[in-house]
């Protein structure tokens, strides 16, 4: 090969390579005023199966652009289509109005599989955090229900004492008075924030509280536990619940690991076929583990959604 056949053919793989990382947006939803959106990342054409990745930011915060960049290339790599959501954000949206988002993202993806090149019989679920908590929720809440699960320091309560309560973590911190979380949020709906937002201080100022599903689900956990039957994916396992990974940090001071070291026990007591990944000494997002460890950790989980969605 001549060298400039050789430039040619090294500058055509490498502008695929790029424009595999330049995500195509599209509007799946329009609701309360808004226009809520999807990346759809695909490396290659052809029939693809699809991650619907949802991202984490405690349902107040975050955004669609946030699938980690390492793991966004390894599913890539793998022959995914990665589809990143977006919803309305609590608590301007309250958490029966975020479900109803997650529902319709993967009725839309199934229904415009065919002209994104993915197959719609072979979609599953990723997300971390809080897109944690809502992949465990796609796994009973979301018909037909995802073909696999990659719950990344995610949680299915929302009632136990670690939301529910003052967090003793959160209180070492500067405490937020009401003003000033109040004056971080707004009351209309929201799904995409602007830079520089300061919603963090709302959340702060819940967890200081305690009273983040009061603000999130409009109803106090401690009171109405029942009410947060629908919501809680630990409640909904069954025997059809999708398969499912699970990777956690044991010193995670924000989702604690017994989150999801519960949410493995059951699964197991009702027989799904399950993975649980357990970094020792990693906090939240797997931050203090070693790029190995964050690099084990991804590669596993991708094995497992290519066993399920591949087959």
């Amino acid at each position: 090969m001549r060298r400039r056949e050789f430039l040619t053919v090294v500058s055509g793989g490498a502008i695929a390579a790029a424009q595999s990382q330049v995500p195509r947006t599209e509007v799946y939803k329009k609701v309360d005023g808004l226009d809520l959106k999807a990346d759809i990342f695909s490396g290659a054409e052809g029939k693809r199966p699809a991650i619907v990745w949802i991202h984490g930011g405690a349902l107040i915060m975050g955004g669609r652009r946030s699938v980690p960049q390492q793991l966004r290339q390894r599913l890539l790599n793998a022959g995914f289509a990665i589809v990143s959501i977006e919803y309305r954000l609590a608590p301007e949206t309250k958490l029966p109005g975020i479900i109803d988002d997650l529902r319709d993202a993967f009725r839309w993806v199934r229904a415009e599989g065919p002209r994104l090149n993915i197959d719609p019989e072979r979609i599953a679920a990723a997300g971390s955090s809080a897109g944690g908590y809502l992949t465990l929720m796609s796994g009973f809440a979301v018909k037909p229900r995802p073909r696999a699960l990659a719950s990344f320091w995610g949680y299915g309560d929302l009632t136990t004492p670690w939301y529910a309560e003052p967090s003793d973590f959160y209180r070492k911190q500067t405490l937020v008075s009401k003003e000033d979380a109040e004056a971080a949020i707004g009351s209309s709906p929201v799904a995409e924030l602007p830079n520089g937002n300061e919603r963090g201080k709302f959340y702060l100022y819940t967890r200081q509280q305690g009273i983040w599903p009061n603000q999130v689900a409009g109803h106090d956990a401690r009171k109405e536990s029942k009410w947060f039957d629908p919501y809680c994916p630990i409640r909904n396992v069954t025997a059809h619940y999708p398969p499912a990974i699970l990777v956690h940090g044991t010193a995670d001071t924000d989702v604690p690991y017994e989150e999801s070291r519960n949410m493995a026990a059951k699964l197991k007591q009702a027989g799904v076929e399950h993975e649980f990944i357990t970094v020792e000494g990693a906090g939240h997002g797997l931050a203090g583990a070693s790029p190995q460890e964050v690099e084990n950790a991804y590669e596993r989980a991708t094995g497992f959604l290519r066993r399920h969605l591949t087959s």
